[in-house]
């Protein structure tokens, strides 16, 4: 989940966070569709510094010596997105890249690739490059935020955005799901578990269906699928790739959440092809995969009940209960309803209905973010499904809670599946639906709201083995990993056990807050103060530093 828009943070507690729930912001989206054509011009020219890792200078030397023709970032009079992005100041660039690395020669794709150019030439430290979670976030509109929050530091960058392999503008793949997400709960029985299965085997079959439909044909033979393409480890080929195109040496890197691993990944496949890392929300490689959110119960529980202490105090605007187990109790009432019958919310064109397999995804969403304003839209739903639970006639929703169900329940027009193409790709999973469903019954116990989804099976289920092993650390890394001791998505402890296998790196904590993502997004003047203190000089801080969460005033 991205941290990079407040809109985002809304949309979260209402829902639309669960949809990528480690995924970007929708307000820095791009419009879907190929980088070539008017606004991005493809590269052209040389430019310098070979690869290393994967592939010989004979073989990729073609994509490393591309120079990228920046230009507008509108690809028409039309196009809105790209007349916005112009008007920060953001200039755009297309580059080509192999589909397949192990063979350079064939098929390619194209790579959609802005840049927020450095103003203190004098001073200029370099580029770095930016990835705002995912798997499958765009980031082409994200630099005029991140130089935002670099301060005075920002002026001294090239700040590079990209929107990663079949993503945004680069070359797209859509899968073309009914559903915005496939992240669900099993529900509180073996009929809801069943209709996942079902679910999640058909959102399998239309990615396998869509992957072979992202190239054209050649003659009459039809493409390959991209799916098994569709990796970390070629993403991080391809920002090496726009590292040598930008003539870059050493290319520095800001990551959130899923981007901690891509940079991760990065340094393992490319080491002396970087300067400053900074990991924000980050996760050992041991804990990314397609069942990543196994594990997170906890912190995702302190998270609801602290928002539930929230909600309590301010019971006269909400209702949900004047104390925090009150309102917890609510929210069990609303999921059991949930699971009796679909709770009916909305009206017009705005109804949806909700079961015991979509109700806890909700609740999942909402525990991404402590702030007010979050807590509040949060709460302002939780409102309207205690309404329907307790028999409520429904009523209007407001129009970004009506957006976020309408994305996760059908789709909301937006392209869709390539957050789990990514992991599918990246790391195996079990095959077998009982082994989820066993995890799903032995996780009740301990975590009846939250167990049945983060233990719930998923579309990689069904999917092709992928065809390179998890990349492993096994290389040091001078990096600066940021983390909040409550995070619920990346937990604190993976952040910590990343910290221990990277031995040169340094640990930014944030201490009290249930937050994911916080340079620059969160209002740590602490946090983003070391940041950017260390962007600036390239220098570690010696020891760890410790931040703590400042306190709100009507807490």
């Amino acid at each position: 989940m991205s941290p990079l828009h407040p809109a985002a943070r809304r949309a979260s507690a209402a829902g639309l966070a669960l949809a990528a729930c480690l995924s970007t912001s929708p307000s820095l989206a791009s419009d879907a569709g190929t980088a070539a054509g008017p606004g991005f011009r493809a590269s052209t020219g040389q430019a310098s510094h070979a690869p290393t890792g994967n592939g010989s200078w004979s073989s990729l030397d073609r994509y490393y010596r591309q120079r990228p023709d920046w230009g507008s970032c509108a690809r028409s009079t039309q196009d809105a997105a790209g007349r916005a992005m112009d008007g920060t100041g953001l200039q755009c660039a297309a580059l080509s890249v192999p589909l397949d690395y192990a063979d350079p020669g064939g098929r390619t794709i194209t790579l959609a690739v802005s840049r927020l150019k450095a103003t203190g030439t004098r001073h200029r430290i370099g580029a770095i490059l930016l990835n705002i979670g995912g798997p499958g976030g765009p980031a082409l509109q994200a630099p005029p935020v991140i130089r935002k929050a670099m301060k005075d530091v920002g002026p001294r960058y090239d700040i590079v955005g990209f929107d990663p392999r079949f993503v945004g503008r680069s070359t797209p793949l859509d899968c073309g799901w009914p559903v915005g997400t496939a992240w669900f709960s099993a529900g509180a029985g073996r009929a809801g578990f069943d209709r996942q299965v079902a679910l999640q085997k058909n959102l399998a079959a239309k990615c396998r269906s869509a992957g072979t439909s992202v190239l054209p044909r050649v003659g009459t033979t039809l493409p390959a699928s991209v799916l098994p393409h569709v990796t970390t480890r070629n993403t991080a080929r391809d920002m090496d790739v726009i590292r040598g195109a930008l003539g870059e040496r050493k290319i520095s890197y800001l990551g959130y959440s899923y981007g901690t691993y891509l940079g991760t990944v990065y340094t393992q496949m490319f080491p002396g092809r970087y300067d400053r890392v900074v990991l924000d929300g980050a996760f050992a490689p041991a804990d990314y995969g397609p069942r990543m959110l196994k594990g997170s119960e906890r912190e995702n529980e302190k998270a609801l009940a602290d928002w539930a202490g929230w909600a309590a105090g301010r019971h006269n605007t909400y209702g949900l209960g004047r104390s925090r187990a009150a309102v917890l109790a609510t929210v069990e009432r609303v999921v059991a309803a949930s699971a009796r019958e679909p709770l009916q919310i909305g009206t017009g064109a705005d109804a949806f209905r909700l079961d015991d397999t979509q109700v806890p995804a909700l609740l999942y969403s909402a525990t991404a973010d402590d702030t007010d304003p979050a807590r509040a839209a949060f709460s302002e739903q939780m409102s309207v499904l205690a309404g329907a639970a307790a028999g409520a006639a429904p009523v209007a929703l407001s129009p970004e809670f009506a957006a976020a169900l309408r994305y996760v329940l059908h789709g909301g027009g937006e392209p869709s599946g390539v957050q789990h193409a990514v992991l599918c790709g990246d790391v195996a999973a079990p095959r077998a639906p009982r082994t989820y469903w066993r995890d799903v019954e032995r996780s009740r116990a301990a975590h009846p709201l939250l167990g049945p989804l983060t233990h719930n099976i998923g579309p990689c289920a069904f999917w092709d083995r992928p065809r390179e092993e998890p990349t492993r650390v096994q290389r040091d890394a001078k990096a600066l990993i940021v983390a909040a001791t409550g995070d619920p998505r990346t937990t604190y402890r993976s952040s910590v056990a990343l910290h221990d296998q990277l031995p040169g790196s340094a640990l930014l904590t944030l201490k009290g807050a249930n937050r994911h993502g916080l340079y620059g997004r969160y209002g740590s003047t602490c946090v983003d103060d070391e940041v950017n203190r260390y962007l600036a000089t390239g220098e570690l801080p010696r020891q760890d530093p410790t931040c703590v969460k400042a306190p709100r005033a009507d807490s």
